[in-house]
């Protein structure tokens, strides 16, 4: 029984496996996927041959033949076949994922070469495994289908590498990282090691002992390399080439390994004549060049000209600066010379001693000049600004530059000096007694004119206009007759409006001069301290103890991102829209009016649902203004990184621009009307979400004079109550 049961077990006994030899399996490296799961990376290093180096260079290469057993069918039989596109650009994808690598081209063309490599090694496995048979031959059915070439190759190839003259003998640790070993082992400064050094090494076995042959060989390139060139080397074949007397194979540099071509280890490429495409790239680029310098010459032709011109009057115009201009801030008409004489825009001279334009010294013969309204939209500015290439007075709306002295003309001389702050508008150039004397007489004339006026700015009726035909801008009659009757006749005199904090997220002051009103008085173009005016009365008529409205929209000024700042100091645009993003803990909409020089269009920003509303009453593309754009959508980027959103891969670059279709205007001048229009009606609707096609309440194909003086009307009036406030409480 006992010698059944051994026979038995003799029998079922599995064959003796010791003598087997053990080789590596397949690796599908679970660790680099777990470690994916949890938002893990690896770094790896690059050489100066730009080789893969590091301690993470093996699991690299390993990872990359995992995937390229995932995604590459067995059934390939060359690795260049363009119906792989996809599943390289996947294996790429799945590397950047895992591992810390630059998405670039010479980066990608690396990893996909290697990708090749381990493609042919793992149809080799296949091979060698399920087609050959014990002794090692190719199995009768798959012979057959062979053609005689293949044969021939296969057979040379099976033949040398059976028995190789200097066996290479560093495993998978290859040329690069054999060079970063001797390098770290040295102490060596250099960055890399010369080809026959490389080669020598790697064939030295683990007792350290160097065959006489392969000495042989190093001994030669050494005394070759006393002889040749390195331009030489480059021409023609290698030194070690020449001292095995080899060929030297194009695109690869023989003892240097994978990765490693005559481009990357000489510095330059090696000659060759320009394919068609490379002429016509470097004609356009030449092209561009020639355009470019002809812009930058008649830039400085004009700064030459200008200079020319005002050196022979500088020292007079110096000498009678403080007579002709008022100390302080006043409205002003701005001309130009050049073609002809005449008047291209309007704005405020601000006449301060030591006053510096961009953290510069004011020219000789210049005041610091802000632009408001811009008349000539081909007009040039005297000196162009060459930081931000800022050329046109259009780009500069909003922003202070530099204008001569002998082309800003200023009505009344009547010097006006910043004073303190106080609520809503403040009076400048004449004593507390004297303003009350100008108040008693205006109010006076408005009695006669409107009567009595509410003095609670909370029970401000919305403006109602009466039937078409019968329409009386009575509140726009009676603010300028109140103008017309106090010092704001006069063209130096100011008010300075107090806006709060919460309204753009910082405390300032915005300067209304007689200008700003004249253009609501004669329907003309507006310019951005009208447009706050109007944001103040929102803010204190709408939104002012009204937690709901307050907290749900929010104001972006137009004196911090305009397109002249987003040119000329595009981080500091972008830092105070993130910080303006930064102060929601809801869902806000940001209403931001953008001026792109010669038109005012509106912005809704929802920065949590990173969607963007595009208003533009003459029917643009948001593509035709890529400055705003790109600011937008890196702003919201930043915001979304600093709040730390995760937000789906398939979404992380894609931020909704949305444009509505809202109502068109038919000139060129009611789109800062249109503007101030389009946030009351939006911020009535008490809606973050705009509708495509507008709000049905208010969706028309343009918007009627009359709903346009509505606009005027409020505004004229909210002047009228801030300006009686003012003066009453003085």
């Amino acid at each position: 029984m006992a010698s059944d049961q051994e026979n038995s077990q003799d029998a079922n006994a599995p064959d003796d496996t010791s003598e087997k030899e053990i080789t590596r399996g397949i690796t599908i490296m679970k660790s680099i996927i777990r470690d994916r799961d949890k938002a893990v990376t690896y770094n790896v290093n690059w050489n100066a041959d730009n080789q893969l180096i590091g301690s993470n260079a093996a699991k690299l290469a390993s990872y990359i033949g995992t995937l390229v057993r995932m995604h590459i069918p067995i059934t390939t039989t060359r690795w260049s076949n363009k119906e792989l596109g996809s599943a390289k650009d996947k294996i790429w994808t799945e590397i950047l994922r895992s591992f810390n690598i630059e998405d670039t081209t010479i980066r990608k063309k690396y990893i996909l070469q290697l990708a090749g490599k381990r493609h042919r090694g793992w149809r080799t496995f296949l091979t060698n495994k399920y087609l050959k048979d014990k002794e090692k031959n190719l199995l009768n059915m798959i012979r057959n289908i062979q053609d005689e070439n293949f044969k021939k190759v296969s057979a040379t190839n099976r033949e040398r590498a059976s028995n190789p003259t200097y066996a290479y003998k560093k495993g998978r640790l290859g040329y690069a990282r054999l060079e970063e070993k001797i390098l770290d082992e040295t102490k060596s400064d250099a960055t890399s090691l010369p080809p026959h050094v490389l080669w020598k090494e790697a064939r030295v076995g683990k007792d350290g002992t160097v065959r006489d042959d392969v000495q042989h060989i190093y001994d030669e390139c050494e005394t070759l390399s006393q002889s040749i060139s390195t331009a030489e080397d480059q021409e023609n074949r290698s030194v070690l080439s020449r001292a095995l007397n080899v060929p030297e194979y194009p695109g690869r540099v023989r003892g240097k390994g994978h990765g490693c071509t005559p481009t990357s280890l000489y510095k330059n490429p090696r000659r060759r004549n320009p394919s068609n495409q490379e002429v016509m790239e470097t004609l356009q680029a030449l092209q561009a060049q020639v355009l470019q310098l002809q812009k930058d010459n008649e830039r400085y032709r004009c700064m030459e000209k200008c200079s020319s011109q005002l050196k022979e009057t500088s020292e007079k115009a110096s000498i009678n600066c403080q007579n002709k201009f008022p100390e302080g801030i006043s409205s002003c008409q701005l001309y130009l010379s050049s073609p002809t004489y005449r008047l291209v825009g309007k704005g405020k001279v601000h006449n301060t001693s030591g006053d510096l334009l961009h953290h510069r010294p004011l020219p000789d013969g210049h005041l610091k000049v802000s632009v408001d309204v811009v008349l000539d939209k081909d007009a040039l500015l005297p000196i162009p600004d060459i930081v931000s290439e800022t050329t046109f007075l259009r780009d500069a709306i909003g922003s202070f530059v530099a204008w001569p002295l002998d082309l800003i003309f200023i009505d009344d001389e009547t010097p006006t000096k910043p004073a303190s702050k106080d609520k809503g508008i403040s009076r400048h150039n004449e004593s507390v007694a004297s303003q009350k004397e100008v108040f008693a007489q205006g109010s006076q004339q408005l009695s006669q004119k409107i009567g009595s006026r509410q003095k609670n700015k909370r029970d401000l009726p919305v403006t109602s206009l009466p039937k078409k035909g019968a329409f009386v801008p009575r509140y726009q009659i009676s603010l300028e007759t109140l103008v017309d009757s106090s010092d704001m006749a006069t063209a130096g005199a100011i008010r300075l409006l107090d806006m709060e904090e919460d309204i753009f997220g910082y405390s300032c002051t915005e300067t209304i001069g007689k200008e700003d009103l004249e253009h609501i008085f004669r329907h003309q173009e507006l310019g951005v301290g009208v447009i706050h005016t109007y944001i103040r009365f929102l803010y204190d008529n709408f939104m002012r103890g009204n937690d709901q409205l307050s907290n749900r929209f929010r104001f972006v000024s137009s004196s911090l991102v305009n397109k002249a700042l987003i040119c000329r100091e595009p981080d500091s645009c972008r830092e105070y829209l993130v910080k303006r993003f930064m102060a929601s803990s809801t869902n806000n909409l940001y209403l931001w009016p953008y001026n792109s020089g010669c038109h005012w269009l509106l912005l809704a920003i929802d920065p949590l649902k990173e969607v963007v509303y595009f208003l533009n009453s003459i029917d643009g593309e948001w593509t035709n203004y890529p400055d705003m754009k790109q600011l937008v959508d890196t702003s919201i980027k930043v915001f979304r990184s600093q709040r730390q959103a995760r937000v789906p891969r398939t979404k992380s670059s894609n931020i909704t621009w949305i444009k509505v279709q809202c109502p068109l205007q038919r000139n060129g001048i009611d789109c800062g009307y249109f503007v101030m229009r389009f946030m009351r009606e939006i911020i009535n609707m008490n809606q973050i979400e705009i509708p495509i096609t507008y709000f049905d309440e208010y969706k028309c194909a343009h918007y009627t004079r009359l709903q346009l003086e509505q606009i005027k009307e409020e505004l004229c009036q909210y002047f009228i109550e801030k300006i009686d406030y003012i003066m009453v409480s003085k």
